[in-house]
């Protein structure tokens, strides 16, 4: 992948794609920090997938564990809270970040193996493969493709699947 400012190239296996990145950049994993706005460098496993079934159609896609989001999900991004960078219902206590959002960003969403399952308390909450904003300038620190690329990467995303973020 190279890196220009909030926009990069990605590569998954044989593709590749224009990506949105975050808004600080990218850094090495051991620098990143909660709130950074930074995409942490490295190669990062995909782990499993939400997509919004009021929006879009489950991916029919073998070896890859897609669930389904409702409005009841958030993901908690609250560093000192013991469900840190956890799936957590809503209502939620502690900061968070909405699953089913208003615009189409989180339409599907790739969970890649940085600090989860087992994360280290405030080293930045999940970072998530996404759907790129229209007209949004950067991410919070996660990668976003643009939406007809996102849907032609589909059918080949796997559980274990390398994503690789670097320079």
């Amino acid at each position: 992948m190279s890196i220009d400012g909030s926009h990069a190239r990605l590569s998954v296996e044989r593709y590749d794609f224009e990506a949105l990145i975050g808004r600080s950049g990218v850094i090495s994993a051991e620098e990143k920090r909660e709130g950074d706005g930074a995409t942490p460098l490295g190669r990062w496993p995909v782990l499993f997938g939400f997509y919004r079934p009021d929006r879009v159609p489950a991916p029919a896609v073998p070896d890859m564990d897609w669930r389904p989001m409702d409005a009841g999900m958030g993901w908690c991004d609250a560093p000192d809270h013991p469900l840190y960078n956890q799936l957590v219902p809503l209502p939620f206590s502690a900061s968070h970040e909405v699953m089913c959002r208003e615009d189409s960003a989180y339409d599907y969403v790739v969970v890649l193996g940085y600090n989860y399952p087992h994360a280290v308390s405030g080293r930045g909450s999940a970072i998530f493969l996404h759907i790129w904003r229209e007209g949004a300038p950067h991410t919070e620190g996660c990668v976003a493709l643009k939406r007809a690329d996102f849907e032609a990467l589909l059918p080949y995303l796997r559980v274990g699947t390398v994503v690789e973020i670097g320079t």
